[in-house]
């Protein structure tokens, strides 16, 4: 198994961004944007006490944060939820941090 990612600036970053909840047409958002790390990452690199890569996080303002772990437990149904695709997440986590590699610390709103 290969080292997990730490990126504590890409981790800023996506916490500088909406809530992902808002790119479905939902404001209902509440409280300061979290890094939500993946519970279903594309790397598969996830188990008892191991967090995904915080190259597999997506901004999620804290009330999304926290249903998404108390009342559904699963990515895959919380996503579903809103009118997203199981994968979803995996995409845009990918598309973030694509972002973050592509662009020096001057490109970066923090």
């Amino acid at each position: 198994m290969s080292k997990r990612i730490v990126d504590k600036k890409h981790l800023a970053y996506v916490r500088t961004l909406p809530c992902f909840i808002q790119r479905a047409g939902f404001h209902a958002c509440q409280g300061n944007i979290e890094a939500h790390h993946l519970l279903k990452p594309a790397s598969g690199f996830r188990g008892f006490g191991l967090k995904a890569h915080d190259s597999e996080c997506i901004p999620l303002c804290r009330y999304h944060h926290t249903i998404l772990h108390t009342k559904f437990g699963d990515e895959h149904k919380f996503l579903k939820a809103y009118g997203y695709p199981k994968d979803a997440g995996i995409k845009y986590a990918k598309e973030l941090y694509e972002r973050t590699l592509n662009h020096d610390d001057s490109d970066l709103p923090f």
